[in-house]
């Protein structure tokens, strides 16, 4: 059973995963354990993950490098993940460990930290006792039932995780340059890695962050990722998560964002290769105020299959959300989108809208699509809606006339779909570096980077 070979591995191994890790993450780690040992992996039975067989992707016998060894890689070197005309800091994560034998030369602003998780809950434990484990909780109770429900891949992360990225930015301070993080997949071996990301912007702040997931080796990885961001009043933040690994990767990521009063945050994941991949994104909008943009768009072929699945929690009142999903899939791939608007009994006054649009361009792609609304105030303005069809017969026929050919005609109309999600991104240079991907993987060409070594 996929479920006792973790338990086993924990039981076994306990004693080493604590050596490499920090004793504030290691706090956290028995209450990880009995939740998840107490609450069954999750079937398509439920609601959640219904369109994702979880036990399926956890049951091979990955390995596991709890023992920290070091991985023989140069990642400075071997990736040059650059964006043209966007000057980031540039920072690694090689599986999931923080890699710091190259950092930018750029100075940070005055008491910002970027770099290792274990290194910052060292030096400054009382920020991360604060806040790890705070947004991301092994329990959950929502408004409509009385039970409380544990997420057992959240579980099975702290339980495991050693290592990660902290972000913290105190009161007041912007960071004006974008952080760019290379998250590298490295390994001989079949490998399961537990990535974890700890986000915190305290009043005023400000940051934009780009996450880029490459897979460097040909071969089966397994990622379970937790991102848990608080951004107090009055902050900003904006997140872009790039994905181009493999057939072969397997992605679970949970993102836990909580947000208080006037912040504004823009949280947009763009899937470009994959294996199967799913993302769950649980956002709290709890200070009046507070305003979200969440934007995603998927571009799958062959059998790869993509989840996304996002709840959307209006606590208080006063508070806006928008909501914006595209899917493109050819050949066999599938693709689910559930995205849930709560919102509570006192969070009058509340703004939402929620939009789902996907195009099947062959018989045998599927896409599963389920927009839902649980409002329990009476003086709000919410909407929802989904779409999936195929292209449109009358634009390939005007396209035809003008002497397009049909391929070409079918790549404009794929691409120009796409875009009205690209184009919510706020970055210029970043908006115009996916415009030119997204074009190369419609063209069916492999959108590497320029100077990437380890792909080639």
């Amino acid at each position: 059973m996929p479920k006792t070979q973790y338990i086993d591995i924990f039981r076994q191994c306990r004693a080493m995963i604590d050596a490499h890790s920090a004793p504030v993450m290691n706090a956290k780690r028995e209450g990880a354990f009995r939740a998840f040992s107490d609450n069954p992996l999750p079937t398509k039975k439920v609601e959640r993950y219904r369109y994702t067989d979880i036990q399926q992707m956890l049951a091979p016998d990955y390995g596991l490098n709890l023992n920290r060894l070091e991985i023989p890689v140069n990642p400075y070197d071997a990736f040059k993940c650059d964006v043209p005309n966007l000057s980031t800091l540039l920072y690694f994560i090689v599986n999931d460990q923080f890699y710091s034998k190259v950092l930018p030369k750029a100075k940070l602003p005055e008491g910002v930290y970027i770099g290792s998780l274990k290194e910052f809950a060292e030096q400054k434990p009382e920020i991360v006792e604060r806040y790890y484990g705070e947004v991301a909780t092994l329990s959950n109770q929502q408004p409509s039932t009385s039970n409380k429900t544990s997420d057992s891949i959240t579980a099975l992360n702290t339980m495991l995780a050693q290592d990660g990225l902290m972000i913290y930015v105190p009161k007041g301070v912007k960071v004006d340059k974008t952080v760019q993080v290379i998250n590298i997949l490295r390994s001989d071996v079949p490998l399961m890695v537990n990535r974890r990301v700890l986000v915190v912007l305290e009043k005023q702040a400000e940051i934009k962050l780009l996450f880029c997931d490459h897979a460097a080796d040909d071969r089966d990885f397994l990622t379970t990722q937790v991102v848990e961001a608080s951004v107090e009043e009055g902050a900003r933040l904006e997140m872009y998560c790039l994905e181009e690994t493999h057939y072969k990767n397997k992605r679970i990521s949970n993102v836990y964002i909580r947000q208080a009063a006037d912040s504004v945050v823009s949280h947009n994941v763009i899937t470009l290769h994959n294996g199967t991949t799913r993302n769950q994104l649980d956002l709290q909008l709890a200070g009046e105020g507070a305003e979200c943009f969440l934007n995603g768009c998927v571009i799958a072929d062959k059998q790869q299959h993509t989840d996304n699945n996002t709840v959307i929690d209006h606590k208080v009142g006063h508070c806006t959300s928008h909501q914006l999903y595209k899917y493109v899939l050819d050949e066999e791939s599938t693709g689910a989108f559930a995205g849930r608007i709560l919102v509570r009994k006192d969070a009058q006054k509340t703004f939402s809208e929620e939009t789902n649009r996907n195009l099947c361009c062959t018989k045998k792609a599927r896409m599963w699509t389920q927009p839902m609304l649980e409002i329990y105030a009476d003086d709000v303005k919410c909407s929802h809606g989904s779409t999936v069809g195929q292209l449109n017969d009358q634009a390939l026929f005007y396209m035809r006339q003008r002497g397009i050919t049909e391929k070409e005609a079918k790549t404009l109309l794929q691409q120009a779909f796409v875009y009205e999600v690209i184009d919510q991104i706020t970055l210029t240079p970043l908006r115009d570096r996916l415009h030119y991907l997204v074009e190369k993987r419609f063209r069916g060409e492999l959108s590497k980077c320029e100077g990437c070594k380890l792909c080639k």
